[in-house]
């Protein structure tokens, strides 16, 4: 009888124990790992070397790396307000009374399923290349081709542009996040005599901060690890205008076979997701309204 019992008092433990394997094997111990190689010379081929910070050192003297956190920051605080406004504007379009919304529902939403994919980074880079189809587009309007992917400005704005062509989202979160207001607001409102971007801004924009705060520091931490469309689409170039620092991690990794300069930059990166993070947490209390005070 004592066996039953306690054989039903950890069988939630037995059920979740394949989790836990690879959970302890997959993520905790590369996580770990990764930590201690940083602090070494290691390239796969030869006994890791202490180096104590002398990583870390290298990374803040060499001006290739210090670029590539740069451009990490200008992609991640651009693509993130551009993606979220467009998210809300679209949101609240599709949060009205039209025909065929939740076909238009559908359709701006398949994009972010079909996004990380290879194929689609594919498919972009063939349609800002110099013979696609954006210049196509361009010279039927009388507009001299643009060389997008040769040119570093261009090139990064490609980048970006496939990061807020995939805002379908937030956009999802935005919306139900509207549907949670309620109409009784919007009614006092325009007795009141408040027009539509007074009730946006007055109304709308303030009872959804909430969401707006989860979108942000979600969409941040994807932004500031992206690998896709830089790799695919541009390599990196040109003239190392895309190279963020999640390929700065795979070439040292896997083309330098640099591990311990890898994990150190992974782990640097780590550590600004981290504060950001952390910042943007303490920040929600001057900007981001609860309607249950205990929710601050």
């Amino acid at each position: 009888m004592r066996s039953k019992a306690r054989q039903k008092k950890y069988a939630g433990l037995y059920l979740i124990l394949p989790w836990w394997l690879g959970f302890l094997l997959f993520k905790c111990y590369p996580f770990l790992s990764s930590l201690v190689y940083s602090f070494h010379d290691y390239n796969l081929f030869k006994t890791p070397t202490f180096l104590g910070l002398g990583n870390y050192v290298k990374i803040l003297k060499d001006p290739l790396i210090m670029r590539a956190f740069v451009q990490t920051f200008k992609y991640a605080f651009l693509t993130v307000p551009l993606e979220l406004g467009f998210a809300l504007f679209i949101a609240y379009i599709l949060n009205t009374k039209i025909k065929g919304v939740n076909f238009f529902r559908t359709a701006y939403y398949i994009p972010s399923i079909l996004g990380g994919s290879v194929s689609i980074a594919v498919l972009w880079r063939f349609l800002f290349k110099t013979e696609g189809l954006i210049n196509m587009l361009l010279s039927k309007i009388g507009m001299e081709p643009f060389n997008w992917l040769g040119d570093p400005d261009g090139a990064f704005w490609v980048i970006v542009l496939l990061r807020i062509w995939q805002f379908g989202s937030p956009m999802v979160i935005f919306l139900a996040a509207l549907k949670g207001v309620s109409e009784d607001l919007y009614e006092a409102a325009s007795i009141d005599g408040a027009g539509k971007v007074r009730q946006f801004f007055s109304i709308t924009v303030p009872l959804i901060t909430p969401v707006i705060f989860y979108n942000f520091v979600t969409q941040l931490c994807n932004k500031f690890q992206e690998f896709n469309g830089p790799f695919i689409i541009t390599q990196g170039g040109p003239l190392r205008a895309t190279t963020l620092v999640s390929l700065l991690v795979y070439n040292n990794a896997f083309r330098n076979y640099e591990m311990g300069m890898a994990s150190a930059i992974a782990w640097l990166l780590f550590l600004i997701i981290m504060t950001l993070t952390a910042v943007s947490f303490i920040s929600q209390k001057y900007w981001v309204y609860y309607s249950d005070e205990d929710g601050r």
